[in-house]
């Protein structure tokens, strides 16, 4: 069943790549005042990204590839749909241009112009949303909680999705980083691993120098699902990592602390395993101290009722590549950032620490969140 679920996955999202080279193809390039040879290599190109993207979805799970290769054919993907969103507005241009009563000429050089303009775009934000994944963030916020007695500084890391370009060099960049912060905890908010376990050995191992007064709490995401996530879990508790599954603990001092609690993702509901239980997560909690609750997606706000005074949340990527986040925020009711929910409970979601599938970000940079719990005076 499950293998089925990502064969369709798989294939739908070829499909819907596939009509987006349709759609660039007829209504980019053929429109574009340029000869037909010019017009042969653009479509070409297209036919070659496309290639790029099929080799992805195999080299990503089934296939090993070089670094340097896998690199190059984990940019296609960003680069169709950056070429998507330009053929778009170029479209919509040329339209609105042929309705501006002009003289031939001068609607001749406005094209040409367009036509110019719309290449250095694509160009422009696929160089730049390159430029922008090579780096991650150090984003600092303090959010401040009722009934805390005192301050605590929590690293959110989440959505590191090891595998392909992720690797124990990364993680380890990563991990030094986190530990100069001096944390009293570490939280890892899911898609941690997004590659067959056996392959992720390494990377993982690399989280054993993680430093922090409390330690470290780990909640599945949904990409956990896709790789034996039971055998996931069971290595990073090896890793001396607390996995927090439908459960919760108390951090620090009794009655100075906060509860802290994790659920599963809510993916589990569609295999009908490991499935979210908020219930469960916040039984036998400490009610007259704040909580925490570490759920993967924004949406599982919508299952939290009462006793949760802080979700702390990824998988969004902050929609990764700009306007991609406008499609993001059709599913899930927060992209970045804190939110306040209710008047009890808020919301905090990380970009993520790396990025899943092309290198590249685009108005969503990468990031690793100090958040410095305050009370409220």
């Amino acid at each position: 069943m499950f293998v089925m679920h990502t064969i369709i996955f798989f294939i739908s999202f070829l499909v819907v790549f596939f009509f987006i080279n349709i759609y660039i193809s007829k209504r980019l390039i053929d429109k574009l005042d340029v000869s037909q040879r010019v017009k042969l290599y653009f479509r070409l190109f297209l036919m070659l990204n496309f290639l790029g993207i099929i080799v992805y979805m195999f080299s990503r799970y089934y296939m090993e590839l070089n670094n340097w290769l896998y690199f190059l054919v984990s940019l296609p993907m960003g680069v169709l749909f950056l070429l998507f969103c330009t053929a778009i507005i170029y479209d919509i241009s040329r339209v609105s241009l042929g309705k501006i009563p002009l003289s031939a000429s001068r609607r001749d050089f406005v094209k040409k112009s367009l036509d110019l303009s719309s290449f250095v775009l694509a160009t422009g934000l696929s160089a730049r949303a390159m430029y922008e994944a090579r780096f991650v963030k150090h984003e600092k916020i303090d959010i401040k909680i009722t009934n805390l007695q005192q301050k605590y500084k929590i690293v959110q890391i989440s959505d590191i999705h090891i595998g392909g370009l992720i690797d124990a060099s990364f993680i380890e960049k990563i991990i030094k980083r986190v530990n100069a912060m001096n944390p009293d905890l570490v939280v890892i908010t899911g898609d941690l691993v997004d590659i067959a376990l056996d392959k992720a050995e390494d990377a993982l191992e690399a989280f054993r120098v993680l430093e922090s007064k409390y330690g470290t709490y780990f909640i599945v995401g949904n990409h956990e699902y896709f790789h034996n996530i039971g055998k996931i879990i069971d290595k990073v508790k090896s890793l001396g990592i607390r996995v927090l599954e439908n459960e919760n603990l108390y951090i620090g001092q009794e009655g100075k602390g906060f509860n802290l609690a994790g659920v599963y993702d809510m993916f589990g509901y569609r295999i009908q395993a490991y499935e979210p239980d908020i219930y469960k997560a916040l039984k036998g909690r400490d009610t007259h101290s704040p909580t925490i609750l570490l759920a993967h997606q924004p949406k599982f706000v919508e299952e939290v009722g009462s006793g949760v005074d802080l979700m702390l949340s990824g998988h969004t990527h902050g929609g990764q590549l700009y306007p991609f986040g406008l499609l993001v925020r059709l599913q899930q009711p927060y992209l970045k950032g804190l939110h306040q929910h209710n008047d009890a409970l808020q919301v905090y979601v990380n970009k993520g620490t790396g990025f899943w599938g092309p290198p590249m970000r685009l108005g969503a940079s990468s990031e690793i969140t100090e958040i410095n719990l305050v009370p409220i005076a």
